[in-house]
């Protein structure tokens, strides 16, 4: 599997239909947790199986890890997890995305790609564009968070959050993970690598006011 995909490729402007949260999931009054460049789903499918009282939405860039992971929910018959394929920021652009965005409670951005190269820079899952979107669509109170090993990845994602007036940062220690999407702090499989082999995690959380 191909691991880095430019998501400013022409492929990604044709975008699958997006169905409402009603039709996505059983129970479509719950919590919605948003999890953007998801990959194979496996960090949804953990909290989706022991997190039953909220609902998992995952966005993944390549394709044949979205079909994968479609499969997997059918086969488990797993009613709170639903994948979309495709480029986030024009994804959540669309307008039949709008009634998403009103309803969730949190988004995610786990260990984004880097895009080390600066003229790459561009590539990178959070821009401008997209925290403007966000800013605009959600409801106030609604918490994002981002996490990395990478410390220029980190101040660059900090500084586009931060520098909409819509987002506030919130003190981690003052977080009740309790109440959040990840009650059990469930990892990723990036996280558990990198805390296995005693790297630096970067995270932060906002709320949107």
């Amino acid at each position: 599997m191909r691991q880095h995909v430019n998501p400013l490729s022409s492929n990604f402007n044709q975008i699958e239909r997006i169905p409402s949260v009603s039709e996505m999931f059983r129970e479509s009054q719950l919590n919605l947790h948003l999890d953007i460049g998801c990959a194979a789903g496996e960090f949804l499918f953990d909290l989706a199986l022991v997190n039953t009282r909220w609902n998992y939405l995952g966005i993944e860039i390549r394709e044949k890890l979205v079909k994968n992971a479609k499969l997997k929910v059918l086969e488990r018959e797993i009613k709170n997890l639903y994948f979309l394929f495709g480029s986030a920021n024009n994804i959540l652009n669309e307008d039949e995305s709008k009634s998403i965005l009103k309803n969730l409670k949190s988004i995610s951005f786990n260990f984004p790609d880097p895009w080390f190269k600066k003229k790459h820079c561009k590539r990178r899952v959070i821009q401008p564009e997209l925290i403007n979107i966000l800013s605009n669509s959600l409801r106030t109170g609604t918490l994002v968070f981002i996490k990395t090993d990478v410390k220029d990845l980190f101040d660059y994602m900090d500084f586009t959050i931060s520098s909409n007036l819509y987002f506030k940062n919130i003190d981690k220690k003052d977080f009740n993970y309790s109440e959040s999407f990840n009650p059990n702090k469930v990892k990723t499989n990036r996280e558990k690598y990198v805390t296995v082999n005693q790297l630096d995690i970067f995270e932060r959380i906002y709320i949107k006011i």
